[in-house]
């Protein structure tokens, strides 16, 4: 066996496609299949691994940024892992994703990477941890025709003209969050017509001064009676009232669809302005996070508490992140550096990627199997740098 890994070109398109219909499915119908000539699109790179001229495995990142304490950090969103039906289980993608990293640190400064995953166990061998899930919950209709439209907040149709608006409110939730993407970059579309015109509608909430401050973006799907859904792709505000005002819009369909279906994450707090506990999920994405460069990714984000600690990592298959490290954060602002520091906890690979995140707390880290070693007060050091803060993912890819 005689296995060459290297980044697919226009000539590996086909191959590329096989491969990827035969680990996902074919195309839904009336979508339209890429073209030779759009492979690789901007900010998306490709890498397969070789058996002679076969392509048994490859993997895809794409150029993301995602918000963490208030700061962008690169990251690399891994999307496309496949594997030949026969050649699973040879480790095939040990050497891959040891490529990807490599090229996505390298190339575009990407610190972590992230990616869904529909077999968390595959990755955790490199490092990947949930950190939570890109959600799609169901509230019926009848719900949210209870609720009143508020004083103060009234709602209209966007245009291209309120783009940046909506980028703003967007940018505002996000920061406030740990990892949502920015949704700039080379995968997300500049045109703002192309973005409204991707929705039956695109509702704003405005307030009295005339400053959005929320907005739903919504398709109205097919038919009509209790079986049929308004499926809504964003619903974020920045007020409790534009949130009321945005839901009661959605509950104006009551009288022809019989739910609202909304992506969303973690504890969202447009939850808070419905007037019953109705909130079914329907579908989750589970969503993992891996820290490649440990220096990087700790100067990349802002850090809400200055302090100094030492932590060490165990056990990264590839290799990147082991190691004692000197943790020294002053206003705001992070040095990661080797360190020989004895008797510091050690961190999993996953352990080190949701402490990093904000998302378990070293208690749970240390039941979960992702902590050991070190004293009750090292962990207390941790626990006030690695400032739980919501969770949060807003994009599939």
């Amino acid at each position: 066996m005689s296995l060459t890994t290297r980044r697919l070109t226009r000539d590996d398109f086909e191959q590329s496609m096989a491969l990827s219909r035969e680990a996902f499915g074919d195309l839904p119908p009336g979508a339209t299949p890429p073209s030779p000539e759009s492979f690789p699109r901007p900010g998306y790179h490709a890498f397969g691994t070789f058996d002679g001229d076969q392509l048994v495995a490859r993997v895809v990142t794409r150029e993301y940024h995602s918000w963490f304490g208030g700061g962008t950090v690169p990251t690399g969103g891994i999307a496309g892992v496949a594997v030949t039906a026969e050649r699973r289980g040879e480790k095939l993608l040990d050497e891959l994703f040891r490529v990807v990293l490599a090229d996505g640190l390298r190339e575009r400064g990407e610190v972590v990477s992230t990616l869904f995953c529909t077999a968390p166990g595959i990755y955790r061998k490199f490092g990947y941890e949930l950190l939570c899930s890109y959600d799609e919950v169901e509230v019926p209709s009848a719900t949210l025709a209870r609720i009143r439209p508020p004083v103060g907040v009234r709602t209209r149709r966007a245009t291209p003209a309120d783009i940046d608006a909506v980028h703003e409110v967007y940018d505002t939730w996000a920061a406030a969050q740990n990892g949502p993407l920015t949704r700039r970059g080379p995968s997300f579309p500049a045109d703002a017509k192309t973005f409204i015109d991707a929705f039956t509608g695109v509702t704003l909430a405005v307030d009295e001064a005339g400053d959005v401050v929320g907005f739903a973006s919504w398709q109205r799907g097919q038919g009509y009676g209790d079986s049929s859904s308004l499926e809504v792709s964003d619903l974020l505000a920045l007020s409790g009232d534009a949130y009321r005002a945005l839901w009661s819009v959605l509950g104006s369909f009551g009288s022809v669809v019989g739910q609202v279906r909304v992506r969303t994450s973690g504890h969202d707090v447009a939850r808070l302005a419905l007037p019953s506990a109705h909130w079914a999920v329907k579908a989750r994405e589970p969503y993992m996070l891996r820290v490649h460069d440990v220096p990087g990714a700790f100067a990349a984000r802002d850090w809400p508490v200055d302090g100094d600690v030492s932590f060490s990592v165990s056990g990264d298959h590839v290799g990147t992140t082991n190691g004692s490290w000197q943790l020294v954060i002053d206003q705001g602002k992070a040095t990661c550096t080797p360190t020989t520091a004895a008797d510091a906890p050690v961190l999993t690979p996953g352990g080190l990627a949701l402490a990093w995140a904000g998302a378990q707390t070293c208690a749970n880290l240390r039941m979960a199997g992702h902590l050991s070693d070190g004293t009750p007060e090292a962990e207390a050091a941790l626990d006030r740098v690695f400032t739980p803060r919501p969770i949060h993912i807003r994009d599939y890819f």
